[in-house]
């Protein structure tokens, strides 16, 4: 049976990538995978058909016992074998990401260290086993002890019971730098913040909740008929839309050769990466920003849907495998979710003249998937409507990071409850959108919103334009909501009926970018968020919006490296890279749990049909009065 070239990895790949490690004498009790990635085969022998590409396996190989890096690619096609390997160093490459060991082994480190009981002492902590370390990724600040090895810095946080959330009991003032891969604490910075938050954030508990409310009355959500989409192995197709399902364990979901109507609109579309940057100076959380997709790594943390909870109507799940640390595959049962849903009005007009009084409903596709990554949980909901547009919208919950507060007007983080500090953040995202709108060769163009002077053309002053400019080289551009700012992607191949260029056009929320200073080594790591967009020139590698290898980089690598090849980009074959986000000013309502917070964008056709493309939705689907007269 032949394989798609872009079919998610099964688990018999991934034993024959981790076969190939190990006949080549690199695997062993020491060694350890991460991003182990279906590589994927180059988009124009994808788009020409071919049916004898290699099925090849991208893995970042560690071994604990020697600190050694080594980035392999196995063809796992017929007898497995690598056929690429790649030396890093540690110091200027980085190194692998958070693996699940390093948690236990932080929490082991500091509680044998006699300083840093010392210091849960002075807090009146005696009792070890309630205290629970978390492992946090340690960036990188210009610590030569840090350099070549793998680090991680840790907090600790007080749990009164089992199920106590910890997160309402922050041990502050108190910071380990950890050595992992020497076993052992470089650094102890102790601010003296004794005072431990002891008010419960125990949301489950009754005492915290209080009595669950009873006038909610359930709402049902049917589908008599079953659902209008059609699932072919990973082929996705609804109403004129088809789309081929991925899943990997960096990246979680992602899509690929979405079209409509036969029509191809994106080649490939994932969050490449996101960080989330802490806004508060104290020396025990100045050095927070994790890299939850490179540092954490998001297809490795989604979690098993529940219908019912994350899922309501007429589902039908998808499972995911990925690896683990040892390189064994594993599955996430019902990792991906779809479904359908109405959305409101689609359009609607009464005519007076005509007599005639017209409403359709809206509906759209949605494709999701959920991750924790710590405290806080995300939910990526790609939404596919009647019309045509696409859209992404991110849900993030779960719970703040919390700290100690220091008490007054603190300008760095919220006191959401007697003594206890949420820091302000940032959550930001990137997208990367393999765009081929009609085909490969596309285009993008920045479109303002143009007062027009008054003058003998324009007497009344009410004539409003646009300022359209093309980008000609690769490169960042910042939205600006001001004047309306959106970025065009056409074809430069095809034509509508009116002679024009068929596009799409991306749409952005233009919320903040990146607030750390410029010279902080937050920016120098994630440069993608300086930029709300990005233009690039395809190429095979560059998948990463903050560059291939990201826990402890130094910095500079993914988009800032890939625009400096300055490649053209009008009439290419070119992806778009949008970051968006959200600025989080903890509130009191955020505790001890918080609501859904969204951000996303919308991608729009503009000119790829000729005419409205749901003229032909009837106006009442089922049972129940026909809505129009």
């Amino acid at each position: 049976m032949t394989v798609h070239p872009l079919a998610p990895l099964t688990a018999a790949e991934i034993d024959a990538m981790r076969t190939a490690v190990e006949k080549e004498g690199l695997g062993g009790d020491a060694t350890r995978y991460s991003y182990v990635l279906l590589r994927e085969p180059a988009k124009s022998d994808v788009l020409a058909g071919r049916d004898d590409l290699p099925r090849l396996v991208s893995a970042l190989l560690t071994d604990l016992s020697t600190g050694a890096v080594t980035a392999v690619v196995a063809d796992v096609t017929d007898v497995p074998s690598l056929i690429e390997i790649s030396v890093l160093d540690p110091a200027t490459d980085g190194v692998a990401p958070s693996l699940d060991e390093d948690f236990v082994l932080a929490q082991d480190i500091v509680l044998a260290d006699a300083a840093y009981v010392a210091a849960l002492a002075a807090r009146g902590i005696s009792d070890l086993s309630r205290v629970k370390v978390v492992a946090l990724s340690a960036g990188v600040f210009g610590y030569d002890d840090e350099v070549g090895i793998r680090a991680c810095r840790a907090l600790a946080f007080w749990q009164e019971y089992p199920t106590d959330s910890v997160w309402a009991h922050p041990i502050d003032g108190i910071v380990a730098h950890i050595d992992l891969t020497n076993r052992k604490i470089l650094r102890l910075i102790d601010t003296g913040h004794t005072n431990v938050p002891a008010e419960s954030g125990d949301y489950l508990d009754p005492a915290v909740r209080g009595p669950e409310r009873t006038t909610l009355r359930p709402i049902e959500i049917t589908q008599p008929d079953g659902v209008s989409f059609t699932l072919d192995g990973d082929v996705l197709t609804w109403e004129g839309w088809s789309v081929r399902l991925g899943f990997n364990g960096r990246e979680g979901l992602t899509l690929h050769e979405v079209g409509f109507g036969g029509r191809p609109i994106l080649y490939r579309a994932s969050i490449s990466e996101m960080v989330v940057n802490y806004g508060d100076p104290s020396p025990t959380h100045a050095w927070q920003n994790y890299f939850d997709v490179g540092e954490y790594q998001f297809g490795r943390l989604a979690n098993s849907l529940e219908l019912g909870c994350d899922c309501l109507g007429e589902i039908v799940y998808r499972s995911a495998t990925v690896a683990d640390d040892l390189g064994q595959a594993r599955e996430i049962g019902n990792a991906i979710c779809i479904h359908e849903e109405d959305f409101g009005v689609l359009w609607k007009h009464t005519d007076m003249f005509a007599g005639t009084k017209e409403t359709r409903r809206q509906r759209r596709l949605v494709i999701s998937f959920f991750v924790t990554v710590g405290n806080y949980d995300y939910g990526f909901y790609w939404y596919l409507y009647l019309d045509g547009r696409v859209s992404l919208e991110t849900k993030a919950t779960g719970i703040v990071f919390t700290s100690g507060h220091p008490g007054g007007d603190y300008p760095y983080a919220t006191e959401i409850a007697p003594g206890l500090g949420a820091p302000v953040h940032q959550h930001l995202f990137c997208a990367r959108l393999d765009t081929m709108v009609d085909g490969p060769a596309n285009a993008v163009d920045e479109i303002d919103i143009a007062r027009v002077p008054v003058s003998d053309a324009n007497p009344w002053g009410n004539a409003l334009t646009r300022s359209i400019t093309r980008l000609d080289q690769e490169g960042g551009r910042e939205a600006d909501n001001r004047i309306g700012r959106v970025w065009r992607i056409s074809s430069t191949t095809t034509a509508n009926r009116m002679g024009q260029a068929p596009s799409y056009v991306l749409h952005p929320e233009g919320k903040p970018l990146l607030m750390a200073d410029p010279s902080s080594s937050a920016v120098a790591r994630a440069g993608f968020a300086t930029k709300s967009l990005w233009v690039t020139r395809y190429a095979p590698d560059e998948m990463w919006a903050a560059g291939a290898v990201v826990n402890q980089h130094p910095g500079g690598a993914g988009l800032p490296s890939y625009v400096n090849a300055g490649r053209d980009i009008d009439g290419e074959d070119i992806v778009v890279w949008h970051t968006f986000g959200l600025t989080h000013f903890p509130r009191l309502e955020d505790w001890p749990v918080m609501p859904v917070d969204y951000a996303g964008f919308t991608l729009s056709p503009d000119g790829f049909f000729d005419r409205n493309p749901t003229l032909d939705v009837p106006a009442v689907l089922g049972s129940g009065d026909h809505c129009c007269s």
